[in-house]
């Protein structure tokens, strides 16, 4: 299997963590943990889909999927290729004129955002590109010809950098203070640019300081107490909901 991160042209770094070519050869199912950001991608070769308890539900071969309050397990078929493309926290509002709260817990086609004339070209670019670099370039392109040009929403970005700053644990009744502003229209700014609600947010960055303690030598006491759990009942229910898996699974999946 191949996964090549490549970082994003200057143009594109304020909205882009990075871009990914992401193939395989053989069928896999696979779980995706919740991100801060939205995913964009594009499928060369081969299909996708994502599963849940009603069975498999195919993706566009170019789609988005907005930002997950859980785990979600996909599937893709053999000889698979794709480009991935990893907005930060408020990037994907720069391409897309649809609030971005619309797209949480869901993979909709482009099809919805962009004319269908346009992603024909894109698909059928990437499936006669012979290189990853010029697979990478065609994207590129694709993005730059599509962004939005609006004022940067200030203190939603600050609100993110608190969030982060405390690993996740700020209030949002706090951090609205902090920002000097009612919580409601706090929030209602929040999701239409992030896409969910700063609490879910919040919690999405603390399970990502979780998931960095498991790498340390450290206790599940010392790990819930840093991280504001009060009992490990409460830690163990949490981390199960993001993963589907108690730590103690999680750990030993991960040291083999």
């Amino acid at each position: 299997m191949k996964f090549e991160k490549v970082f994003p042209s200057p143009l594109l770094k304020p909205y882009i963590k990075h871009l990914v070519i992401s193939e395989a050869s053989e069928e896999q199912t696979y779980k995706v943990f919740p991100s801060t950001g939205l995913v964009m991608g594009f499928q060369y070769r081969g299909r996708l889909a994502y599963i849940t308890k009603d069975g498999e539900n195919p993706l566009s071969n170019t789609g988005i999927t907005g930002l997950q309050d859980g785990f979600r397990v996909f599937k893709s078929n053999p000889n698979i290729g794709s480009v991935l493309v990893f907005f930060n926290e408020i990037g994907a509002s720069y391409f897309l004129k649809t609030p971005i709260n619309e797209l949480y817990a869901e993979s909709v086609s482009l099809e919805h955002f962009i004319n269908r004339y346009d992603l024909e070209k894109v698909e059928e670019a990437l499936s006669t590109a012979e290189t990853d670099e010029y697979r990478i370039y065609i994207i590129e392109q694709f993005l730059l010809a599509r962004i939005i040009e609006k004022k940067d929403d200030k203190l939603v970005i600050k609100a993110i950098q608190y969030i982060y700053h405390s690993k996740g644990k700020i209030k949002i009744k706090a951090l609205a203070e902090i920002l000097c502003i009612s919580q409601s229209p706090f929030e209602k700014r929040f999701r239409q640019l992030v896409g969910t609600s700063p609490k879910k947010f919040a919690s999405i960055v603390r399970f990502h300081a979780v998931l960095d303690s498991l790498n340390q030598v450290k206790s599940m006491t010392e790990i819930c107490f840093e991280n504001n759990y009060f009992d490990q009942a409460h830690f163990i229910k949490d981390f199960k909901h993001f993963t589907g898996e108690t730590p103690e699974k999680f750990i030993k999946k991960n040291d083999k």
